[in-house]
């Protein structure tokens, strides 16, 4: 086995490491050298397109039709999109692995998985006008530059409002890079623009001149962090200055006349430089060293380090972490190296292990550390092993050591070697692992059907498995070619009883594919109807979801569902859709009576309720505004009940018709008799002194008040009221009014229906005895008791005297003298005398 430093490089004080990945990445015939191709962050998918602005060779219709390939960093061909919609004037990818295209008319388009499966949305501020010239990546967002000069920044693929920066110069642009808003003094993106010999610096409110006069520069690149900047010289010479602009920290002239084909960062502490066939990677102070190949090659940047691609290897630069730095370097005599001397040792059975350990005792945790952190920062899974055999050997000679980093790191690594497999073709590092997190990285392996793999990460990881199996499922209806039937049941066996599963999902998915049915079936099988119901509307399938609603119990659903077949659906097929619903029906007929009541008598109508119908015209005749209106609604309510044979639909028709009778007279007596006093009772028209809205006992009672006897009999004759009830009423009425005379007359009657008894309580209520006494005599079929008690409670003391001497009650007669006092008294007791001389 080589040594580990056998592909190190000495950088100024620093070591990088080139490590081999992948070999036989690309077909020869690929002529990559032709081809734009772009990384996604944390050794992600690389998207390669050809290069409009290069002649290729011809070969034939297939070759000629444009399209973005997405391969792993093993070459492996992930997706074909097919292109054919303008020029490509912007590719990139998001932290989460979005692919950006935007076209030089400003439209862009973002797949947000490997699929294929996009939205769009475009840039607008003039760029179908002017053009997209280029665009400018960072992890949540790009920056487009137009064709006049103009910067369009997107800070959100979610949710994209592109916005327009402050204006720069409208001189060329040779070169332009960003600093990302994380990393920006301003805490916005910023667009460093080289124009002629200088640069500007561009954000949401100034477009501002650094002065730098050493241009003009052809390459500008932005260290991942942001701390430090790079610029390539017109001269060759490579200037890295701090990213607040106040120091310049090193200088690099390569002597090359051809000005390199890209700059990129190499983490944040080295810039490459390259041309077709050659690297350079400067280091700090103009430390440099220089990589050849024999294809040609392409920079692909990431958080920590630099991918190298070819037709012919993918290789991973990177600076050397401390860790395997002070395990690894010849001659390190660290506690960690001779950990791993020692463990060595042991494997050959040799006594000096003791010794070495023995040595580093007091540094052996800080030893055993160092080899863990080397582990997992290793690639090579031999010197994986071997650092942490060092490590293990290292924690069980101490007494107290904590193994959790040891396990995590363990645990790390045995993802890390799978998911770096060139069959999958993810290299993840150590560092970008941590930056990615375990769920980003089995989304990745997800949406790269990778779903085996992703299953026993997840399940190792102890994270949740539910999105692996609805991608797997959402894939199979997209591409079997089984029958529904067969889909359907292959899923429901695989996903069955497996927590957090959406059917809903899956069943759009399948909509999406125009297979219906199987979405049918699929959402039989979805527990929640609050996401089956949607769906199945969207599918046409207004029955199912109307039943499904009503089963889930959810009136708000229920209603959802009907308000949108009401909108589609003509009125006559609405009805017959919810007749056979009871439910259904309910609901509509509670909604339509407070919000719809031409709905709720079609309704009526539809189901032949009569009295429904008519009840409902009732209500709307008693809130009409006019008594014509209210009339003809009473007349509509009572022809609805015309053909009825129904005992209670007769009565109700008979009461309408008295209703629209009554209502006649009402209006008459308005026009005869103007508004009357004194009444608060309601009215259609809100007029508190209106006759119309009364009862017929209420018409009569305001008749009489206001001394209308006739009119208010001719009410008690259309009416049929019976000749007791009318009595009272006039009573009442009399009494109210206090029309005294009226009922002195009344009084001269010999009979009257109700007796004379209700006339004397009613008018002794309102406070005249006087007029009361008048109804004692003509109250004969009282008792002598009762009339004494009458007299007595209008204050006529010798009547009640006489009462009681008349009927010869002595006791009686007692019981009012006792009561008695002055002239009455003596009047009582002459009484008194005269029945004792009997």
């Amino acid at each position: 086995m080589s040594k580990p430093t056998a592909n190190w490089e000495k950088l100024g004080d620093k070591f990088y490491r080139k490590i081999q990945l992948y070999t036989a990445v690309f077909d020869q015939d690929l002529e990559l050298e032709n081809y734009n191709a772009v990384g996604a962050p944390y050794s992600g998918a690389v998207a390669i397109y050809r290069d409009e602005n290069k002649i290729t060779t011809y070969r034939g219709g297939q070759a000629n039709k444009a399209s973005i390939d997405i391969y792993s960093c093993a070459g492996k061909l992930i997706r074909r999109i097919n292109w054919d919609k303008g020029t490509i004037k912007g590719l990139g990818w998001s932290e989460d692995e979005k692919l950006l295209v935007i076209t030089a008319d400003g439209t862009v388009r973002c797949y947000y998985d490997l699929q294929g499966d996009f939205f769009p949305f475009t840039l607008g501020h003039g760029a179908d006008e002017h053009g997209v010239q280029s665009c400018k990546f960072y992890s949540s967002g790009f920056v487009a530059l137009l064709g006049n000069n103009n910067l369009i920044s997107v800070s959100s693929y979610t949710e994209p409002r592109p916005k327009l920066l402050a204006i720069p110069p409208a001189e060329p642009v040779i070169s332009w890079g960003i600093i990302p808003p994380t990393y920006s003094l301003s805490r916005s993106v910023e667009v460093i623009l080289a124009i002629g010999e200088t640069l500007y610096v561009v954000d949401a409110t100034e477009a501002e001149n650094r002065n730098f006069d050493a241009g003009p520069f052809r390459h500008i690149s932005v260290s991942p962090r942001g701390e430090f900047l790079a610029f390539y010289t017109d001269d060759g010479k490579v200037w890295v200055v701090s990213g607040d602009w106040s120091d310049k920290l090193s200088e690099y002239d390569s002597k090359v006349k051809t000005v390199p084909k890209d700059m990129q960062w190499c983490g944040s502490n080295a810039v490459a430089l390259a041309w077709e066939d050659e690297v350079h990677l400067i280091g700090p102070n103009g430390a440099v060293t220089k990589f050849y190949y024999d294809a040609w090659i392409h920079l692909l940047p990431d958080v920590d380090g630099l991918r190298l691609l070819t037709n012919d290897v993918c290789e991973y630069l990177h600076k050397v972490p401390d860790a395997s730095v002070e395990v690894f370097r010849i001659g390190s005599d660290s506690p960690a190296a001779n950990l791993l001397e020692a463990s060595s040792l042991l494997d050959q059975k040799s006594p000096k292990a003791d010794d070495l350990i023995q040595l580093i005792r007091p540094s052996l945790a800080e030893a055993v550390d160092t080899c863990i952190r080397a582990a997992a920062n290793e690639y090579n899974i031999h010197w994986q092993k071997q650092l942490l055999r060092a490590a293990s050997f290292g924690k069980s000679v101490l007494d107290l050591y904590s193994s959790d980093d040891f396990v995590d790191t363990c645990d790390t690594l045995r993802v890390l070697n799978a998911v770096r497999f060139y069959e999958v073709g993810l290299p993840v590092s150590y560092e970008q692992y941590r930056r990615l997190t375990p769920e980003k990285l089995v989304d990745r392996l997800t949406n790269r059907n990778e779903y085996l793999l992703a299953l026993r990460v997840a399940s190792y990881l102890h994270l949740p498995t539910s999105h692996i199996h609805g991608h797997w499922a959402q894939q199979k209806v997209r591409v079997s070619t089984d029958t529904e039937e067969e889909i359907c049941a292959l899923i429901v066996k695989k996903l069955h009883g497996k927590p957090g599963i959406s059917f809903e999902e899956i069943a759009h998915a399948a909509y999406d594919e125009g297979r219906v049915r199987l979405a049918t079936e699929l959402l039989n099988y979805e527990p929640r109807a609050g996401k089956q119901v949607p769906l199945l509307l969207n599918m046409k399938e207004d029955n199912i979801a109307l039943d499904k609603a009503i089963e889930s119990g959810d009136t708000d659903l229920v209603y959802h569902v009907l308000l949108h077949l009401r909108k589609k659906l003509p009125l006559a097929s609405f009805f017959r859709v919810i007749n056979s619903r009871p439910v259904a029906s309910a609901l509509v007929e509670s909604s339509a009576r407070d919000q719809d009541h031409e709905l709720l008598k079609d309704l009526y109508y539809q189901d032949d309720r009569r009295l429904d119908g008519s009840n409902l015209l009732l209500s709307q005749a008693l809130s009409s505004p006019s008594v014509t209106s209210a009339i003809d609604k009473l007349k509509s309510a009572s022809t609805y009940l015309k053909d009825s044979r129904d005992s209670a639909a007769t009565f109700q028709r008979h009461a309408l018709d008295d209703a629209q009778k009554l209502l006649r007279l009402q209006e008459q007596f308005e026009k005869d008799l103007g508004p009357r006093d004194g009444s608060s009772s309601p009215s259609p028209g809100g007029n508190g002194s209106s006759f119309v809205g009364l009862s017929a006992h209420q018409t009569i009672t305001a008749l009489l008040r206001l001394g209308h006897t006739k009119r208010a009999l001719k009410v008690q004759s259309e009416f049929k009221i019976p000749d007791k009830t009318y009595a009272w009423l006039r009573l009442r009425a009399f009494v109210a009014a206090r029309h005294w005379t009226e009922l002195e007359e009344l009084g001269k009657a010999k009979k009257s229906p109700i007796g004379w008894e209700p006339y004397f309580n009613e008018i002794l209520g309102a406070g005249n005895t006087r007029v009361a006494s008048m109804f004692v005599p003509k109250c004969t079929g009282l008792s002598a008791a009762e009339r004494v008690d009458m007299w007595m409670k209008c204050g006529l003391v010798v009547k009640a005297g006489e009462e009681a001497s008349k009927a010869k009650d002595r006791a009686l007669l007692e019981e009012v003298s006792a009561k008695a006092s002055g002239s009455a008294k003596v009047e009582i007791e002459r009484l008194l005398g005269m029945m004792g001389k009997r």
